[in-house]
């Protein structure tokens, strides 16, 4: 469970840090209608294809990935976004280190 949610500035960068070899995450904001969440890959780290049942917007804050949704590869690096439909099949490549945002929306 996230920590209680408090009024301040975040630098988002630096609420994750990476690990060699890993894909490490963070819970920022978790709601019955969504969560929001940091991740950040090492190089050559992902998670494999899968689908989830609600939509999602990945916004890259630093680095550099390839998203694959339906099978189109999508090349982001940082300050791109892309939304991944409900449903869709989708995978993470990190081309580079990366760190990303995703906010799941679940109603």
């Amino acid at each position: 469970m996230p920590e209680e949610i408090k009024a301040r500035t975040l630098r988002l960068e630096g609420l994750i840090e990476y690990q060699e070899g890993s894909v490490v995450s963070r819970e920022i904001i978790r709601k019955g209608t969504g969560t929001v969440t940091i991740f950040a890959f090492d190089k050559e780290e992902g998670l494999s294809e899968h689908t989830a049942p609600f939509d999602a917007m990945v916004q890259v804050i630093d680095g550099k990935a390839e998203i694959t949704i339906s099978g189109n590869k999508n090349i982001l690096e940082k300050g791109d976004m892309i939304i991944m439909p409900a449903n869709e099949s989708h995978a993470l490549h990190a081309v580079e280190r990366f760190k990303m945002v995703l906010t799941m929306i679940r109603s």
